[in-house]
C-alpha cells in the first residue's frame, strides 16, 4: 500500500488547485495541515511533514509537494534521511531568487544535496517563481528526473491545473 502525502506550498492550496484533487481521488491521500501557511518557518514546516510520514509507514509514503512544499521536501530529506517510497516535486520555488520577497523563514540555502528516494520534478517554461534552468538545476542536484511540461504558469490552479490528470499518471509512476 502506498500512502501519500500532499505538502503544499505558502497558502496551502485551494478548492481548485490539484493537490486538493489529488487528495480527494482516494482513500490513502492525506493533506500535511501547518499551522502558519503565510508567514511559514521551515523547520516548524519541516518537523510537521516529519511528524506525519512517522505516524504512517514511512517505507509507504510518496510525498507530493507544490511550490514551497517541494523546498520543504528537501529540507526534510536532508535533516531526517528517512527512507521513503519517493516524491513528486512540482513548480519548486526559487527562494534564493531575488522576487522572492514572502516572509519564509529559513528557506534558503536550498539543499543540493542528492535526495536518496526516487524524484520526479515537473516545471514550466514560464513558471513566475523559479526559471526553468534553475528547476532543472534543482533536479539534477536532487537526482531527479525532470520533467518540462512547457508553458504552464505555477502549475496551479490560477495556470488551469485543477483536475490534473497527467500530474496523477505521473504520480503513479513513483511508486
Amino acid at each position: 500500500m502506498t500512502n501519500y502525502l500532499i505538502v503544499p506550498g505558502l497558502g496551502n492550496s485551494g478548492p481548485k488547485h490539484w493537490q486538493t484533487y489529488f487528495q480527494n481521488s482516494g482513500d490513502n491521500f492525506y493533506r500535511i495541515e501547518q499551522q502558519e501557511w503565510n508567514a511559514p518557518t521551515c523547520e516548524e514546516w519541516v518537523n510537521t511533514v516529519d511528524k506525519k510520514v512517522i505516524e504512517i509507514d514511512p517505507a509507504t509514503v510518496v510525498l507530493i509537494g507544490h511550490s514551497l512544499g517541494c523546498l520543504t521536501i528537501a529540507f526534510w530529506a536532508k535533516k531526517f534521511k528517512r527512507q521513503i517510497k519517493g516524491a513528486l516535486l512540482v513548480a519548486p520555488s526559487d527562494s534564493e531568487a531575488s522576487l522572492y520577497t514572502f516572509p519564509a523563514t529559513g528557506f534558503v540555502p536550498i539543499p543540493l544535496d542528492k535526495l536518496t528516494f526516487k524524484t520526479i520534478v515537473v516545471a514550466s517554461e514560464n513558471d513566475s517563481w523559479v526559471s526553468l534552468e534553475r528547476a532543472k538545476f534543482l533536479a539534477d542536484n536532487w537526482g531527479s528526473e525532470f520533467i518540462n511540461i512547457g508553458k504552464a504558469g505555477h502549475i496551479n490552479a490560477d495556470s488551469g491545473y485543477t483536475n490534473w490528470d497527467e500530474g496523477m499518471r505521473l504520480l503513479k509512476t513513483i511508486i
